[in-house]
């Protein structure tokens, strides 16, 4: 492809060198760069990849895209932009085709619920026939085909080459995790979104938005990129704030909720341990659904997959056949398998929101005491700490203090600040950095009629630890104490 057609409607600054050049590759890692590749420089939060151009250089990068003013050969094309990140995108896009103009994609972002939500639809999606991939998370899917998940939304350039490849498989539909930073940071700044979904939106992220306020705002974002209609849970504060700004769009929107007035609505909801049922309203039918998940946020996570489906025209049978098949996601709410008279949840809750979630609805059919194993990862929002030991105290009858991914942060020190919350409780607690030990506690104070939950990492196989990354799978460290506890 020439250079010409990939920098297409590029936000230039200046421009040095031969727009005709045959370009075979993008790539903002030195490392990956290949002969005649553009190299785009980016300011990460970490290094900056303007440090890399020699490299880059070196390797055969024919295009230099930077912010900077730099010096380099003659030869090399100079590309200069405001934004690395905007202009990264854009290049990606044209290099690519444009892949997402010619497909269906579906949003959804939210602090809780995403994952779920994402499956829950592309389950349904496939129950009917739809050949569709899906960005998320736990992985990415391209219909059988499946990818080890980098980041929940994927950098640009990555994102429009799996648009690219679902194109060449005749996927027609993709569901994706939408994260704040991916909307903040540009990386989907070129996605022909049809479809939203905001799902809820608790504090967190706060080391990288600052406050709330910005959070929401990034939100808010992918609300203005769709072309067929927003989905808007108004049961939440700030999603009532969204949909309340946004319903002057020409974009079509739908509500859903359980308390406020919404256009798709649950009513007459149970729930138990094997799962919920409840009555589905939407503006042209209802019916009586079930689902096997337990809990409020698992109505929620399926009025949400239930709006986008409702767009896409499908009907009662079509949606309730696909949620009833729907056996949920690995690490939310996932039941370690039974081995002598334990119940053990493992879950990837790692808000305060999501911890509350949880165990309330543990809450609602335990019959004896909660047990809660949890912690909060290092270099992240420091906030949040306090608010989880306060909950966990509050709605737990014994807490254990671990670590999660503590990261290049002092262990203990992640521990003191949960601590401080779960100290305003009269919850009783014990603080233990090991979290296979501190597993190892929680399941031998168990009796037969209490339940563990051992929250926060959930789907994930590894821990990190100062720089370094060890296999650690809390559903398998389970497993393997239950064996020993039987031997």
């Amino acid at each position: 492809m020439k250079l010409i057609d990939v920098i297409k409607d590029l936000d230039i600054i200046h421009f040095i060198g031969d727009k005709t050049k045959e370009i075979h590759g993008i790539a903002y890692d030195s490392r990956k760069v290949d002969q005649d590749f553009i190299f785009v420089c980016i300011e990460g939060l970490k290094t900056d990849g303007h440090q890399y151009i020699p490299q880059a250089i070196e390797k055969g990068a024919a295009v230099i895209v930077v912010e900077k003013d730099v010096e380099v050969d003659p030869e090399t094309i100079v590309i200069k932009v405001k934004n690395g990140r905007k202009a990264l995108s854009k290049l990606g896009a044209n290099f690519y085709g444009n892949p997402s103009n010619d497909m269906r994609i579906i949003g959804v972002t939210g602090t809780n619920g995403k994952t779920t939500t994402t499956h829950l639809i592309k389950d349904i999606l496939e129950k009917n026939h739809v050949n569709s991939g899906l960005i998320g998370t736990l992985s990415y899917k391209i219909l059988d085909k499946e990818y080890t998940a980098s980041n929940t939304t994927p950098e640009s350039l990555e994102l429009h080459r799996l648009f690219h490849e679902m194109k060449m498989n005749a996927v027609d539909t993709c569901t994706m995790e939408v994260s704040s930073h991916s909307l903040e940071l540009g990386r989907v700044a070129d996605v022909a979104f049809q479809i939203g979904v905001f799902t809820n939106l608790t504090p967190d992220h706060m080391d990288f938005h600052g406050n709330t306020e910005s959070y929401k705002r990034a939100k808010t974002k992918l609300f203005y990129q769709t072309t067929m209609a927003n989905i808007i849970n108004v049961d939440d504060t700030y999603g009532k704030e969204i949909a309340e700004e946004i319903k002057g769009l020409k974009t079509q929107m739908l509500t859903y909720g359980v308390n406020e007035q919404a256009d798709i609505y649950a009513k007459n909801i149970q729930t138990s341990p094997k799962g919920t049922e409840f009555t589905l309203v939407t503006p042209l039918f209802s019916g009586d659904v079930k689902i096997k998940t337990p809990g409020m946020f698992s109505v929620y996570n399926a009025l949400a997959a239930i709006g986008v489906c409702y767009v896409l025209n499908f009907s009662f049978d079509q949606i309730k056949d696909g949620l009833e098949s729907f056996y949920g996601v690995s690490g939310r709410f996932e039941l370690v398998p039974d081995i002598g008279d334990h119940t053990i949840v493992v879950d990837y809750a790692h808000t305060p929101d999501a911890i509350e979630n949880v165990l309330r609805t543990i809450k609602g059919f335990a019959t004896g005491r909660i047990i809660t194993v949890f912690g909060c990862g290092g270099d992240r929002d420091k906030t949040k700490r306090p608010m989880m030991g306060e909950i966990a105290g509050n709605l737990s009858d014994y807490c254990v203090i671990t670590s999660d991914n503590p990261r290049t942060e002092e262990p203990q020190s992640i521990l003191n600040d949960i601590e401080i919350g779960i100290k305003r409780t009269n919850c009783k607690y014990k603080m233990i950095l090991d979290r296979k030990e501190a597993i190892r506690e929680a399941i031998r104070k168990s009796e037969k009629s209490d339940i563990v939950l051992i929250a926060g990492k959930g789907h994930e196989t590894y821990q990190i630890i100062g720089n370094t990354t060890i296999d650690f799978d809390d559903k398998k460290i389970a497993q393997e104490i239950l064996r020993e506890e039987i031997e």
